[in-house]
């Protein structure tokens, strides 16, 4: 089912907009990631399309149908919930096959479309048992089962992992990712992990104070952040900025501080110690941290503190003077006031004009 989103607005107090002027199409069968801070509007952007929250203005459509005044019941929409809401007295099957009951289909094809279901989820095997003899990735796999049983038109999950250990959240990404994929439903998930979202979607919405910064596939967020909060708020370890102005010298270009220039933005995985790039800047090592494949290496660039990684044998003491580059297509730049993104050109200096 495609999803549109027509210049939505919800206020739930007069002059203040929980999610304001929100525009975005979701295309029929793919997995969108609703991304962002506490207190963006993801989850209410949700509750919306669930049919809990009506918008307070602009139009919902699911397959070119408005549905904003059409109840939740009537919306064919499966939704996982964070805290699962199972039922502690019932056994898995029947926690699997109660939206059936509902739904008034005969008990026969409701136990057979349960256990299908819990098949799918890797619980065949445990549908006698109750809530409470599971651990969080069953439980969670349970509430999965639950809301696609009833073969939904519209899956929506709500932080479907952040009761999970790390290990169990890696597990559940491909697990989910791969359901969706082979059921072919239209998926919104709601988080604010960053890595959970640019592992598991399609493509990601990145809200920030109730309006939509930028829409976008995973590795576009990554390598062309269309503003300063999205490229802050997506990648781990999270991008190097440094305000001033790169310096032409022939074929390289030297980094100049300057509290008045651009903002440029570049990710600890594209910043090498030497001169690998041919944006060159001298740092000053802070801590080197062994994570077993590499290293991550902290430096001062000025008086600004930067990650990149290093061969799992580089080691430096505290205070070690080192050249650090990066390619110049690798740099983002960004406007010192607006935050939007620049070419890389707009921060380049003749050396003559410095």
């Amino acid at each position: 089912m495609k999803i549109e989103l027509k210049q939505v607005c919800k206020s739930f107090t007069k002059g203040s907009n929980a999610v304001n002027d929100l525009s975005m199409t979701i295309k029929d069968g793919e997995f969108v990631a609703l991304l962002g801070p506490s207190g963006c509007g993801k989850s209410t952007t949700m509750l919306m399309l669930a049919g809990i929250y009506k918008p307070t203005g602009g139009m919902i459509y699911f397959d070119d149908e408005p549905i904003n005044h059409v109840e939740p019941k009537d919306r064919n929409i499966g939704m996982v919930f964070q805290s699962y809401a199972l039922y502690p007295h019932m056994t898995v099957l029947e926690n699997i096959m109660f939206p059936l009951k509902q739904m008034k289909v005969p008990k026969a094809e409701r136990i057979v479309r349960a256990q299908a279901a819990a098949e799918q989820v890797q619980l065949g095997h445990l549908t006698a048992r109750k809530p409470s003899q599971l651990s969080g990735g069953q439980q969670q796999r349970v509430a999965l089962a639950r809301a696609i049983v009833k073969k939904p038109r519209l899956l929506l999950l709500d932080e479907p992992l952040s009761n999970l250990d790390a290990r169990m959240k890696i597990e559940m990404r491909e697990e989910i990712r791969q359901l969706q994929k082979e059921i072919g439903i239209t998926t919104v998930m709601v988080t604010h992990d960053q890595e959970e979202a640019m592992t598991i979607a399609d493509r990601v919405a990145v809200m920030k104070d109730g309006s939509l910064i930028q829409y976008s596939t995973p590795m576009e967020l990554y390598n062309r952040a269309s503003n300063l909060f999205v490229a802050q708020f997506i990648g781990t370890p999270p991008m190097n900025f440094l305000k001033g102005d790169l310096v032409k010298a022939g074929d390289t270009y030297a980094y100049k501080e300057n509290a008045h220039g651009s903002v440029l933005g570049i990710r600890p995985y594209d910043l090498k110690l030497g001169n690998q790039g041919n944006v060159v800047m001298n740092a000053t090592i802070s801590l080197v941290e062994p994570l077993g494949h590499s290293n991550l290496v902290s430096a001062r660039i000025g008086d600004t503190l930067v990650r990149f990684f290093a061969e799992s044998s580089y080691q430096a003491e505290r205070g070690t003077a080192v050249v650090c580059s990066a390619d110049l297509h690798s740099v983002s730049v960004f406007d010192k006031d607006s935050g939007y993104s620049q070419n890389v050109e707009s921060c380049i200096k003749e050396a003559f004009a410095v």
